[in-house]
């Protein structure tokens, strides 16, 4: 293979921009994005994640769909759309007087959120953040104030969430609940029909950071509550399995909420009354529970007028549920409409060129005098004089080679070598003469070597590939280290760990 290598990034793409001036009087419209559009018609009696409510009467079903949302008969059939267009429109809600339906749009640039008529006309926004954004209306008892979630990041892209408080006619809103950190998600906030609580979800496992490989059932978001005049906050439902999306029923009797047992996500009612959990259906959706779901970790759903039924979204449809007999029925839907879809951005590409420009480097490592880079690119190590040098391959082998560390007198480098066969091999390489030695650490997936500051030693990160090598070695991990002399034997240094580096002396390793 043949490649002509640049230092350089990924080249950004040009566009002619816009004028300060211009861009001041056209502005952006998220509803008329710029750029050639196609119509699709879509006729449809299933969906995917939909949020649903039951209008206070009884009559109506609202729910939302690829960004619209819709109204329908409580009985079920064709739906009426009340909102739609390109913005994405999410989240229905009614108030509980019937006059007014809250949902969450990004019309108007970022999720904020918006009120319409119950019919959808009169659609007006409520909230106008530009940063941080919310999401997950709920209505007080007397229908003039909305509690929402408002989402707030730092350093990472995932954040956390606060309840905070509008009247519909809008305002900057009262903070009602503090985020306890920057990365622990809260949300899906629901009013007790007392309008004395204020329930909500959230990641309640240890810890001030957010991470992917949180155990379900030992538990991860709790349910707790604010009370409105004391302002104290209590945990309501925690434990095995979590408990989400807490929603109180009309009379203020029952509590539903949705807890992970084993891999399924299933509902239940809490009485609030005598404390008693009751397990009511067990073919819910799979909950987002482990992930980052700062609209909510499993969409919107209702109680009936009565408090005897529950209608929510599973299996693509939406279903009414009577708790006392687990007796769940479909409430059939057919939504017909018309989408615009955006012709997709394409450039052409030659995939079997001789030679092309990479503009993806990887584990680029300066020389210690500075005269010299070595980086990987394609599965393969190069190097370069600096300033100005040409690219060279530092070997010719067909395998891949990754995670290159010069010696501390620049004389010699050390990488991971991989192929199928041998697995990874980790190299010490002789720079002026080429010459290699391939160190005695036994078979596995071996990554981030690096010198000891007198050359003498190597250590390295072995780690767990059990899932698609040998069980024989690809259970272990671990930071090994390994003399360079021929035939040392490795020896393990600590069980876990990333990017061993030895300190400024060879006798403590980080």
């Amino acid at each position: 293979k043949k490649t002509t290598l640049t230092l350089a990034v990924a080249s950004l793409l040009s566009f002619a921009p816009l004028s300060m001036a211009e861009e001041q009087t056209q502005g952006w419209d998220v509803s008329n994005p710029q750029g050639e559009f196609k119509d699709i018609d879509i006729s449809v009696n299933s969906g995917t994640w939909m949020n649903v409510d039951v209008s206070p009467d009884g009559e109506y079903i609202v729910f939302d769909l690829l960004g619209d949302i819709y109204r329908m008969p409580f009985g079920g059939g064709d739906a009426e759309k009340l909102v739609g267009g390109i913005a994405w429109h999410m989240q229905p809600v009614y108030s509980p007087n019937g006059r007014y339906i809250a949902f969450t749009s990004d019309q108007g640039g970022g999720d904020n959120i918006w009120v319409m008529d119950a019919d959808g006309s009169n659609v007006r926004a409520v909230t106008e953040e530009t940063f941080r954004l919310l999401n997950s209306p709920a209505w007080s008892p007397d229908s003039e104030f909305l509690v929402a979630r408002k989402h707030y990041t730092a350093s990472r892209s995932l954040g956390a969430g606060e309840v905070w408080m509008y009247h519909r006619s809008g305002g900057s809103g009262v903070q009602l609940t503090e985020r306890p950190n920057d990365q622990k998600d809260l949300g899906e906030p629901a009013f007790s029909p007392d309008g004395k609580y204020i329930y909500f979800s959230q990641d309640d496992t240890p810890g001030k950071t957010f991470h992917y490989s949180k155990d379900s059932l030992e538990g991860i978001y709790t349910i707790k509550r604010f009370e409105r005049e004391s302002g104290e906050i209590e945990t309501l439902i925690s434990g095995a399995g979590g408990a989400i999306r807490p929603t109180p029923s009309p009379d203020g009797r029952y509590l539903a909420y949705i807890k992970r047992e084993d891999f399924d996500s299933v509902l239940y009612v809490l009485d609030l009354k005598t404390g008693e959990h009751k397990r009511v259906y067990g073919k819910m959706e799979r909950d987002m529970q482990e992930t980052w779901a700062i609209h909510g970790v499993y969409p919107t759903m209702d109680w009936t007028p009565d408090s005897k039924q529950l209608v929510f979204w599973a299996g693509g449809h939406i279903q009414k549920l009577n708790i006392d007999d687990g007796n769940a029925r479909i409430i059939p839907f057919k939504v017909e409409t018309e989408k615009k879809v955006q012709h997709a951005l394409r450039f052409k590409q030659n995939v079997e060129a001789d030679q092309f420009d990479v503009k993806m480097l990887r584990m680029a490592q300066v020389s210690p005098q500075g005269d010299a880079v070595i980086y990987e690119a394609l599965g393969s190590l190069y190097q370069r004089s600096l300033p100005n040098g040409e690219p060279q391959r530092l070997t010719n082998s067909e395998d891949f080679e990754l995670y290159p560390q010069y010696s501390r007198d620049g004389e010699s480098v050390v990488f991971v070598r991989w192929n199928d066969e041998a697995q990874a091999q980790v190299i010490v390489r002789d720079i002026s003469s080429g010459n290699e030695q391939v160190l005695n650490t036994g078979q596995g997936n071996f990554v981030e070597p690096t010198f000891s500051p007198d050359g003498k030693h190597v250590v390295y990160r072995k780690i767990r590939g059990g899932y698609l090598i040998s069980d024989k070695f690809g259970l272990e991990n671990g930071i090994y280290r390994v003399a360079v002399s021929a035939n040392a034997e490795p020896e393990q240094i600590a069980e876990s760990g990333h990017l061993p580096q030895y300190g400024a002396r060879n006798d403590r390793v980080y």
